[in-house]
């Protein structure tokens, strides 16, 4: 048997508890029949998540599971709205240990070393690599990868997505072993003796000139070149802070993000712009540090199907490396680059199934944040920084 997984899916919307029965059992069936290892379940806050969890739970006879609402769902066949996706998990070579950080809104970093530390001591073999699903709205994202790393080392492979509540953002919602919860962080540690890859890509490029981040704190960037920060976007687009704060810059975020140097790295971290107070400063999505190179970045859907393919090639090479072939794949993909695509936003997936096989059982989401090393590297140990992203499609897949 080694590694067996199946998806499913429903859109059940009346019935929040049939709707997890239903999802799960189609995906026991796609499986091949027998109880789950392990469940991981993305949906959308159309469904009371208590009863889409407790059907979930009941069909896999209380397997545990992790699992998470978010901006969309991600199966192989496309992005879908309103529903809820379920991928079950059977093997005999790898141990799945769950856990879960509560209470991200008073310390983020405790909330991830809480949840690395539970699965830590349940694991009865070491670890090996970590899938974090995360609450981004009550804290900062940044500081939960830290938290857990601060328990499974700083060279730790580590891969997630950030919850999301279709595109309101007001309140998340995470799940572990049937109890449904929010402000936390919900993980499961791999252990045993499998392969696995990842791919991390984001396919926006600079423009303009590089600016200093002279003031900032946490995820509010206050000035840019000792200006108010705001001044990158009325410089380039003509619009006046007033106007940015009527219309969300969020909504501009999807096309112009900016983009943080990662120094001694030919690469930018991208950070999602949300808001612009009176004083002209911008709070991000996640944190931007002081004394950070920042950029304005541009994307179109070229650039970002390219870079899903990147990611999906990189990740193939990692399997190849290991002569080994992908079992089951997880999609952490931003909610901005579904924003992006509209109404061909199944184009991106389908460009990376291409790749990695159409089919390879696959489930993901659209996030409010994503997780992974950079540049997707699982090989060698010293190369290994996990860090948090926004605006970026991150895969991760395991097989034998």
């Amino acid at each position: 048997m080694a590694i067996s997984a199946g998806v499913g899916l429903s859109k059940n919307a009346e019935d929040s508890y049939q709707a997890g029965l239903e999802a799960c059992k189609m995906a026991i069936e796609n499986m091949g029949g027998g109880k789950p290892d392990l469940t991981i379940t993305f949906s959308s806050v159309v469904f009371n998540q208590e009863e889409l969890v407790r059907g979930i739970r009941d069909a896999s006879d209380q397997a545990p599971g992790i699992g998470c609402s978010d901006a969309g769902e991600i199966t192989n066949a496309g992005s879908s709205l309103k529903s809820a996706a379920v991928m079950v998990i059977k093997s005999d070579v790898i141990a799945f240990t769950t856990g879960l950080g509560r209470n991200i809104k008073s310390d983020a970093r405790a909330a991830g070393r809480a949840v690395a530390e539970e699965v830590q001591a349940a694991s009865k073999i070491p670890l090996r690599t970590f899938i974090m699903l995360a609450d981004v709205l009550t804290g900062n994202g940044a500081e939960i990868v830290r938290g857990i790393l601060d328990v499974l080392g700083p060279n730790f492979p580590v891969a997630g997505g950030a919850a999301g509540d279709d595109f309101v953002f007001e309140k998340t919602y995470e799940y572990r072993n049937g109890e449904v919860v929010s402000g936390a962080v919900a993980g499961v540690g791999l252990s045993g003796n499998f392969a696995f890859g990842m791919g991390v890509r984001h396919g926006w490029v600079p423009i303009g000139p590089p600016m200093k981040v002279t003031k900032s704190e946490g995820a509010k960037v206050y000035t840019l070149d000792n200006r108010p920060a705001v001044g990158i976007y009325e410089d380039y687009f003509g619009t006046k802070a007033e106007e940015l704060r009527k219309e969300p810059l969020a909504r501009m975020a999807i096309t112009y993000p900016l983009g943080v140097k990662i120094p001694g790295l030919d690469e930018y971290l991208i950070r999602d712009p949300i808001t612009v107070d009176d004083n002209g400063a911008i709070t991000c999505a996640a944190e931007i540090p002081e004394g950070s190179e920042i950029r304005l970045m541009i994307g179109s859907k070229e650039k970002a199907i390219e870079a899903a393919e990147e990611a999906a090639s990189k990740l193939m090479r990692d399997f190849d490396s290991q002569n080994a072939k992908p079992k089951f794949l997880l999609i952490f993909n931003c909610i901005a680059r579904e924003k992006l695509f509209a109404q061909k936003a199944s184009d991106e997936i389908r460009a990376i199934m291409s790749i990695i096989g159409e089919e390879v059982p696959t489930i993901g989401f659209y996030t409010y944040g994503e997780q992974a090393p950079l540049g997707g590297e699982t090989r060698n140990p010293k190369l290994i920084q996990s860090k948090f992203y926004n605006e970026t499609v991150v895969l991760f897949a395991v097989g034998e």
